[in-house]
């Protein structure tokens, strides 16, 4: 076959040599094609590795920068542009980060300048103060991320918090998170609650509270709290006291759980996050709670709600 290849490339035609050594013509074909397809694949170059670095050397994955672009272009206006985007991930995020990665990812985004003309679908509502006074009508949610030691791979945690119980209603663990798998969880969650009865009263069933994570802003999670009368109010950029019940429970899965184990695989992660979160709702007592446990603490007042002097002023 090798000579038979040294003879095509001189020019001989591959008929003629077919019926000359007595080769199959297809079969020269096959390998060839393989060839050309190997050499294709090494002329794409290296991975996207998914992740970049701050100057202290710290992996930050490419969803959270995502998140820092969403931050941006929600905030100041003067940031919007790949060259100043880039420059903003610098400035406040102390990334080690070009303008062409931050270009391909504003493009996944759909944030570029062309993009952005009309209106958007679902129009973004501002935080509301809000008084609460019983489960099920505040929920606050967000995404953190974790890492397997000794590797750059990276698993998310999502997790929806109700603010009046402090319980953890919903959550998410995997190595991607999707506005699809966020959507799952908390679809999950108003079912595990009993809130879907309440879809058929009018105006919204719950309020969402969240940042401005694509996963967020994005057309499907819009048409989930459209079809679940779910009110959807998003926080402004960097401040992230707005959403600190949720800011406050990732603190202490960092602290009791992340900062504990070094993980060295997803599924030991994702065990010892399961177990966590049970651990948490049913027996973690919270001061706050008058030493109850979310659940215990839920339990207690679902039907009655807040004393009044205890309700919360969000």
């Amino acid at each position: 076959m090798d000579e038979v290849r040294l003879w095509a490339k001189e020019g001989f035609h591959i008929t003629k040599l077919s019926e000359v050594t007595g080769f199959n013509r297809s079969l020269y074909y096959y390998h060839n094609g393989i060839e050309e397809a190997v050499s294709a694949e090494e002329k794409r170059g290296r991975p996207i590795p998914g992740y970049s670095q701050t100057y202290k050397g710290e992996i930050i994955p490419d969803e959270q920068i995502e998140e820092f672009l969403m931050e941006a272009i929600e905030g100041d206006g003067e940031n919007y542009g790949v060259k100043n985007l880039t420059q903003f991930l610098k400035d406040h995020h102390d990334l080690q980060i070009n303008h062409k990665k931050v270009a391909r990812l504003c493009r996944k985004l759909g944030i570029l300048l062309p993009q952005r003309t009309g209106n958007p679908k679902y129009p973004k509502r501002l935080v509301r103060k809000r008084f609460v006074t019983a489960p099920n009508q505040l929920w606050q949610l967000d995404i953190k991320y974790g890492s397997i030691s000794g590797s750059r791979r990276f698993f998310f945690v999502a997790c929806a918090i109700d603010v009046f119980d402090r319980a953890i209603v919903g959550y998410y663990r995997g190595p991607r998170c999707t506005a699809k798998d966020i959507t799952g969880m908390l679809n999950e969650a108003i079912i595990r609650r009993r809130l879907q009865a309440l879809e058929e009263m009018e105006g919204h069933c719950i309020v969402i509270r969240t940042d401005n994570g694509p996963q967020f802003v994005s057309n499907l999670f819009g048409e989930f709290c459209e079809s679940n009368k779910v009110f959807h109010e998003r926080i402004p950029p960097r401040s992230p006291n707005y959403n600190a019940f949720i800011e406050s429970f990732f603190s202490i899965l960092e602290r009791d759980l992340f900062r504990r184990y070094e993980f060295e695989h997803f599924e030991e992660a994702y065990y010892e996050i399961d177990e966590f979160m049970e651990f948490y709702n049913h027996r973690r007592y919270h001061g706050s709670l008058g030493r109850l446990s979310p659940v215990k603490f839920h339990e207690k007042y679902k039907d009655i709600g807040f004393p009044e002097e205890m309700a919360l002023s969000l």
